[in-house]
């Protein structure tokens, strides 16, 4: 049996697993047409020198790694991953450690040097993205600045009460908002102080040329509902970072013109909705989902039929890994460049959720993670790849257009139809596959964008052979 998926409001559930709606394929509907490369790591001159690449490669978003100073380990090593012993030491996450919210750090660059990157992404018409952390500071809080903590009224201010006390019931909204996370004490984000400074480097970021966010480990901080620390009068850091009420004589500079999401990592008791009146969020449970199947090569391995959310996923950020699934656990980083490149075809060619493609280290393998392990260096081609490039292009190319999508019986072969102006053909299995499935498009002889292999559509339906773990885009 077929398995069809349409991402539409009004859907009709029939016994036999048929997924139908009311939309036709000539109509129009909401679709999310942009996609993020998160140039993990890569200085922000290396970013500027591949801008063009970027842009050619259809990203509309370049999100960086946090430009914030940051904490010096290692003595200042540049490895992303350093072993005892190594001749360059080095640990990535040094840039999640803030001692302060200026612009420009030792790992990424300086603040001309982000100046400097963004001159280039608009040159491009690409927008950068920064990855922003106000939630905690440096494991070593003693390296914070003396301009920060006079900033702030003093250190002990810069703190929640309970920013010193490790979080060991994260279900706990009060815990996980206020609490220390591996080791990283919880910073009092409802000081007005604090809340003063921070929005003095977020402008000055946009000033600079920024024209969205990712807010690292947003679930931690308070929501308006969420129990108030003792330091605290009211949990308004979120009403006062999108922009919604001033801090003093500043607002959040050209709201309307920025795209900001959060890293709202998906659990038990975590307010997904009400996070969603102020910026969208990571589908951490669907990406998960997404790299089952792409393990098992078979579809039906896990659930893709939904999101796994609460949230409209016209406001989720997507993808097959993340830095935090490749780096952390290494739960992504055995599964192969071409296992996460049919899945990201598959993401980018659904109407829905605004893909983030995450760049990989250059030169690494499923032996050696960190390949070339260094820091500010560009990450591998996998971000350019003809395949990843088609199917960014193809996704523009299918604005407006709904989603239906076919399954082989054997859950080898994915086919996203979008309208009746192209499909997507992904054969996520390492075998070749012979199909013959239902397609939106009419009939015809059709070559794909790639690999100029030919398809037949007769009667309603679409034959060829797939090559294993393989793509192919037809409009």
């Amino acid at each position: 049996m077929k398995h069809f998926i349409l991402s539409v409001a009004t859907v009709i559930v029939a016994s036999t697993g048929l997924f139908s709606c009311t939309n036709t394929p000539e109509e129009t509907t909401k679709t999310n047409d942009d996609v993020i490369l998160h140039a993990w790591s890569w200085s922000f001159n290396t970013i500027a020198n591949n801008m063009k690449d970027i842009a050619q490669s259809g990203y509309d978003y370049v999100q960086t790694s946090p430009a914030n100073t940051c904490f010096v380990g290692d003595n200042g090593g540049m490895a992303l991953f350093s072993q005892d012993g190594d001749s360059v030491m080095g640990k990535w996450y040094y840039y999640y450690q803030p001692i302060d919210w200026k612009i420009g750090n030792y790992m990424l660059g300086t603040r001309d040097e982000f100046i400097a990157m963004c001159d280039s992404a608009k040159k491009y018409n690409v927008k950068v993205i920064v990855d922003v952390l106000p939630n905690h500071t440096a494991v070593d809080h003693t390296a914070v600045t003396v301009a920060l903590d006079s900033a702030v009224g003093g250190h002990e201010n810069l703190f929640h009460a309970n920013g010193f006390k490790n979080i060991t019931q994260w279900n706990d909204r009060y815990e996980c908002t206020t609490g220390m996370m591996g080791g990283l004490p919880d910073v009092n984000t409802e000081n007005p102080d604090f809340q003063y400074y921070y929005m003095q480097y977020v402008n000055d970021l946009i000033s600079c040329g920024a024209r969205g966010f990712r807010y690292d480990t947003a679930k931690h901080i308070g929501l308006p509902s969420d129990p108030l620390d003792e330091k605290s009068e009211k949990n308004n850091f979120w009403d006062i970072a999108t922009g919604r009420e001033p801090i003093r004589d500043i607002t959040l500079l050209m709201p309307d013109s920025l795209f900001i999401y959060g890293e709202v990592l998906q659990d038990k008791n975590v307010k997904e909705e009400e996070y969603a009146e102020y910026f969208s969020q990571t589908a951490s449970a669907y990406g998960h989902a997404l790299r089952n199947a792409l393990n098992a090569h078979n579809y039906y391995a896990d659930s893709l039929t939904h999101w796994h959310h609460k949230v409209s996923p016209e406001k989720l950020v997507t993808w097959v890994e993340s830095h935090d699934t490749y780096c952390n656990a290494h739960e992504s980083a055995n599964m192969t460049d071409e296992q996460v490149r049919m899945g990201w075809v598959f993401l980018v060619a659904r109407q829905q959720g605004t893909p983030l493609f995450y760049s990989r280290p250059a030169g690494s393998t499923r032996e050696n993670y960190w390949g070339n392990n260094r820091i500010g260096e560009r990450g591998n081609n996998e971000f350019k790849h003809p395949e990843v490039i088609a199917a960014n292009k193809f996704r523009k190319a299918m604005s407006g257009q709904p989603e239906s999508v076919i399954i082989s019986e054997n859950g080898a072969v994915i086919e996203v139809n979008r309208g009746n102006k192209g499909i997507a053909l992904i054969n996520i299995s390492k075998a070749i596959q012979n199909i013959s499935l239902e397609t939106t498009i009419s009939d015809g002889t059709y070559t794909d964008k790639v690999h100029n292999t030919t398809f037949s559509v007769v009667d309603g339906k679409i034959s060829g052979e797939l090559a294993p773990l393989t793509s192919y885009i037809i409009y």
